[in-house]
């Protein structure tokens, strides 16, 4: 198997033209655009070696905003600076699809583990949430507040 050859900043604006993405110019900034498709958006701009970089992360729109793609264990949710909502199947699957379509604009490998599904920005279980503290300064649990109670009930 042939590794990915990356693209050049231009062919990567032009292949993304061409696959029905709409390119904006960033206000201010010279050799960077926002690129949308699908409801989602990221940012690229063109790297020292004239290939592309990402500059923001891909991720739904919300609000004019690019989201980020948060795991909670139970559930993904979509958060912005504003906003944070839970991640619906229609959401994974566009951000899926335009994450493969822009890897493929600018020639960037595409690892496994991504191509099975949509990877997380941050991982948030509630489970290890605050681990890393004393256990005199964690939260009480709903799990463990539950078994105080049943401790006090009188007999």
């Amino acid at each position: 198997m042939a590794a990915a050859q990356p693209r050049t900043y231009e062919e990567a604006v032009d292949w993304l033209r061409q696959h029905g993405f709409d390119v904006l110019e960033a206000p201010g900034t010279k050799n960077r655009v926002f690129v949308k498709k699908f409801g989602c958006s990221a940012a690229i701009e063109k790297a020292d070696d004239e290939t592309t970089r990402v500059f923001a992360k891909p991720g739904f729109l919300i609000g004019g905003e690019i989201s980020r793609l948060i795991d909670k264990g139970y559930q993904k949710f979509l958060k912005t600076s504003k906003a944070e909502i839970p991640a619906t199947a229609d959401h994974l699957k566009a951000l899926h699809q335009f994450s493969e379509e822009l890897r493929e604009a600018t020639g960037a490998v595409s690892l496994y583990n991504e191509s099975l599904g949509t990877v997380s920005d941050r991982y948030m279980y509630d489970r290890v949430e605050n681990r890393d503290l004393p256990e005199s300064q964690r939260p009480q649990r709903a799990w463990e507040a539950d078994k105080d109670s049943e401790r006090k009930k009188p007999a």
